[in-house]
C-alpha cells in the first residue's frame, strides 16, 4: 500500500489501533473537502499495531477530543514537506458535549440546553465524572 507524502498538512501518528475511525468521525473530517487518509492496523515496532491519519491541509484540531479518545497519539504538522511541529497530546481536565450523561436522574436529561461537561478524576485510569450527578462515563 502506497499513501503519498504530504507537502502542508497534518498527521496524527501512534493512534491506538481501533480508535482510527472513533477520531476520525469525532474530529468531524468526513466534512473536509480536503483529502484525508485513515491507516488501520499498520504496523508499528512500538505499539505492535497502530492506526494513523493524514490530512492533506493545516487545519485547527480539538485537542480534547485528541486527549479525550488517545492521549497517547502524536501531532505532527508539516510543512513544505517538513516537520515543522510535534505536539504531545494531555487528557484534558474537562470536556463539554464530547460524552453524554447516562444518568437519567442527571440534570443534563430534563434540561436539554444544558451542556454535558465532565472533569477529569482519575488521570492515571482516564476516568471521567459528570460535574453535575458524578457518574462516571464509559
Amino acid at each position: 500500500m502506497i499513501v503519498n507524502p504530504i507537502e502542508n498538512g497534518i498527521v496524527l501518528d501512534h493512534i491506538k489501533a481501533g480508535n482510527g475511525m472513533e477520531l476520525y468521525k469525532a474530529l468531524n473530517l468526513d466534512k473536509l473537502g480536503s483529502t484525508v487518509a485513515l491507516i488501520i492496523n499498520a504496523d508499528s515496532r512500538k505499539m505492535g499495531k497502530k492506526d494513523i491519519i493524514k490530512i492533506d491541509e493545516v487545519i485547527d484540531l480539538n485537542f480534547d477530543i485528541l486527549g479525550y479518545i488517545d492521549p497517547d497519539v502524536t501531532v505532527n504538522v508539516i510543512k513544505n514537506g517538513k516537520n515543522e511541529k510535534l505536539a504531545k497530546i494531555e487528557p484534558p481536565q474537562t470536556v463539554t458535549n464530547l460524552i453524554h450523561c447516562k444518568n437519567p436522574r442527571c440534570i443534563t436529561s430534563t434540561e436539554q440546553e444544558l451542556d454535558h461537561v465532565f472533569k477529569l478524576t482519575d488521570r492515571e485510569n482516564m476516568v471521567y465524572r459528570c460535574i453535575y450527578c458524578e457518574t462516571k462515563a464509559k
